[in-house]
């Protein structure tokens, strides 16, 4: 691991890429289909998984950002000193987490250059991850993937709220719902967690800064602002995605169930919505692509031989898989549905390993880890895992077949 910088040192491109990798993770195509479909199901009462996964990002986010940028190792390698080999067992379940999150992507992709262009969304799939591809063969795609992930963030924000505002929502109905709905939906809550901060997610940002040099306690200003940022930026598009769902719902229009988010966009601004959600659709997804095949390789660095140095090459050759796999199989709404639940059952097991080693001097040393972050993250732990066990038993079997 490089020497740490100093607070005053740490550069802000890589503070801002961290963010905005973290939190266009969180706002990808996945959570677009799955706030259309579930505000179609809920209604207003969507809103309170929304106001649960914000509430979650925080007590996962910013416990697991700290221990590993204070310990300055990755989470495959803290998981390893918290029990040996545990964190192969986590690199396991996040790489194969993320491989299905990121089919998911690809399909989103693939759905956004369809409404752009009126491209096949398997042809469109194949292009964007070619792009991909060609984020990591230039010389320094650290830097490179930092400023896309920026600059696109920042579309997908400002897109989104226009049609928001288009669709008219019923404010009031919204705030009152999101802390009394009238129905809660167990399979909505850990979708939309899951897809917000499970699986790789929550790994994202902390491996970015990790990567960049910047570790240990002198870091945790730094480190405490950058994560903060990254959840404020995926809540802000969480809220105005879920808005303008709403919106188009309330005033009885129907979606449609072969590109539930494209027609909220559509019906809620026209043809110029239609052509904006394809815009916002593929950012979305490519951010992604990018932000889950980094991670997922992330936890592959350190556990087999030689892949520090050929980093780069097993993303391309993670995001070829990804594609492969969904020309294969299709079903995009499906399986962008499908993983956010997926990476769920992930969230239990890492989060609970981190605060396990927030309280380890062999891992964090002498850093003392704020009480009220641990309850908080161990609440998060716990009802992740019942809400695990609840769609396990359940609704997930059903939505698989």
């Amino acid at each position: 691991m490089t020497t740490p910088p100093t607070l005053r040192t740490a550069p802000l491109r890589v503070l801002a890429g961290a963010a905005f990798l973290m939190a266009t993770s969180a706002i990808g195509p996945g959570f677009l289909t799955q706030t259309a479909v579930f505000t179609q199901q809920l209604g207003a009462s969507f809103g309170f998984a929304i106001l649960l996964s914000v509430l979650f990002d925080l007590g996962a986010q910013l416990n697991i950002w700290r221990v590993l940028v204070v310990s300055g190792r990755r989470a495959q390698d803290v998981a390893n000193l918290v029990v040996p080999g545990l964190g192969h067992v986590l690199a396991v379940l996040v790489v194969l987490g993320g491989l299905a999150f990121n089919v998911g992507n690809v399909a989103g992709a693939g759905l956004g250059l369809n409404v752009m262009f009126g491209l096949d969304v398997r042809t469109g799939a194949v292009l964007s991850a070619a792009l991909a591809v060609a984020l990591f063969l230039v010389k320094e795609a650290g830097k490179a993937m930092d400023r896309f992930a920026v600059a696109l963030g920042f579309v997908m924000v400002a897109l989104s709220a226009y049609v928001a505002i288009a669709s008219a929502p019923p404010l009031g109905e919204a705030v009152l719902r999101s802390v009394m709905p009238e129905r809660i939906a167990p399979l909505s809550i850990i979708t939309i967690v899951g897809g917000t901060v499970g699986g790789y997610i929550t790994f994202a940002g902390a491996h970015r800064l990790l990567d960049a040099g910047l570790s240990g306690p002198a870091a945790l200003r730094d480190v405490t602002n950058s994560a903060t940022s990254a959840i404020v930026i995926a809540s802000v598009m969480r809220v105005v995605l879920f808005l303008g769902a709403l919106g188009v719902v309330a005033h009885g229009l129907a979606l449609d169930p072969q590109n539930p988010p494209a027609s909220v966009f559509r019906l809620a601004a026209g043809e110029a919505g239609y052509r904006i959600f394809g815009v916002v659709m593929w950012a979305a997804a490519i951010t992604s692509v990018v932000g889950s095949a980094y991670t997922s390789v992330s936890f592959l660095r350190g556990l087999l031989p030689r892949a520090e140095e050929r980093w780069s090459w097993l993303v391309i050759g993670f995001i070829v898989l990804s594609t492969a796999v969904f020309v294969t199989v299709g079903r995009p709404v499906r399986v962008l549905i499908v993983v956010g639940a997926l990476n769920g059952l992930i969230l239990p097991l890492s989060l609970g390993t981190m605060l396990v080693a927030s309280r380890r001097r062999s891992v964090v040393g002498d850093y003392r880890h704020p009480i009220a972050l641990t309850i908080g993250g161990a609440l998060v732990t716990v009802a992740m895992a019942w809400l695990s066990v609840q769609t396990l038993a359940t609704e997930l079997p059903a939505l698989l077949r």
